[in-house]
């Protein structure tokens, strides 16, 4: 099912954007039965500034001492709901219990926070988990239940079309994934730390595309992904392929300079000493122009204090 397919993708992105920033636990074990929580992060203390360019994601990762994500790929049911914060209170519980083995009390704020990530939710499951959205420190389509709780619903559709919000929405569906997809692409142009992040992407395409040829019902979103993956695949391919060339064409100047030096050099003096060889570099680093005059003209002697070695 292309479900897990995204599920795979939607950890390994995470982790990719927050592992700079603290540690990043995949499919962590919850130890009162074999559960886990698809993401669990613990901010490095002090939490790097630079986590900060993650906009949204990268305040809701700091806003407690940890944060749990659950990522789904389809709208989220009641159900997926109740049990990711049934993993969330058994998280509060453990860490309750090691407090009280150490004769220590743990504070209300380092108990870790849910962050249940959905491309869409109806209105009767957001209404029956008293859901709402706090303008004052979110934005719309971030919907916080009860304080108690420590949990949000992030309708991932809703989020404002922004930079703050384009890493959640790479994580939404069908248009709004493709946009944001292409909005990340362009930001990585100015952003190495990017790269690997859209090798990610790209993956899914190989992914996608295996699955495409087994299930012959894979829905429409994902045939518009693969197709968009597909593009900006074959785009980075070919600029790729532009800057090989380009280095390629800048390899062959050097050597035709390079022989065209040596032979003049050899020429001249009959053979090419240890002294001669090592101002080589020096003479086809200046144009072609300027280095044929002076190696036709000068005496060896000229020539090796005009390009001496420091």
């Amino acid at each position: 099912m292309t479900r897990f397919i995204h599920d795979q993708f939607a950890k390994q992105y995470l982790t990719e954007l927050l592992t700079p920033y603290g540690q990043v636990d995949i499919s962590k074990d919850i130890t009162s039965e074999v559960r886990q929580v698809d993401i669990l992060f613990t901010p490095t203390s002090p939490s790097s500034d630079r986590i900060e360019t993650l906009g949204l994601l990268g305040r809701m990762a700091t806003y407690a001492n940890y944060a749990i994500f659950e990522p789904f790929r389809n709208p989220v049911s009641k159900s997926e709901i109740r049990s990711c914060m049934g993993k969330l209170f058994d998280i509060h519980a453990d860490l309750e219990r090691q407090a009280k083995r150490n004769n220590t009390r743990i504070n209300e704020e380092e108990l870790p926070y849910l962050w249940i990530l959905t491309p869409t939710a109806s209105e009767d499951i957001l209404e029956s988990f008293s859901g709402t959205i706090n303008d004052k420190n979110w934005s719309q389509g971030i919907y916080s239940l009860k304080k108690g709780l420590k949990t949000a619903i992030i309708v991932i559709h809703q989020l404002p079309m922004t930079s703050e919000t384009l890493f959640l929405r790479v994580l939404g569906r069908g248009k709004v994934q493709r946009q944001a997809v292409e909005e990340l692409e362009a930001l990585a142009n100015n952003h190495p730390f990017l790269e690997d992040v859209i090798k990610l992407v790209h993956d899914l395409i190989a992914l996608l595309s295996a699955r495409q040829e087994k299930e012959k019902d894979i829905d429409q979103d994902d045939q518009e992904l693969i197709m968009k993956l597909s593009e900006m695949y074959q785009q980075q391919l070919e600029q790729i392929k532009q800057q090989v060339e380009l280095r390629g064409i800048d390899r062959g100047i050097q050597t035709e300079r390079r022989a065209m030096v040596e032979s003049i050099l050899q020429v001249r003096f009959g053979e090419i000493d240890s002294e001669l060889a090592k101002i080589i570099d020096q003479v086809i680093s200046i144009s072609r122009e300027e280095f044929t005059p002076m190696l036709l003209n000068l005496s060896r002697e000229e020539l090796l204090a005009r390009f001496k070695l420091d």
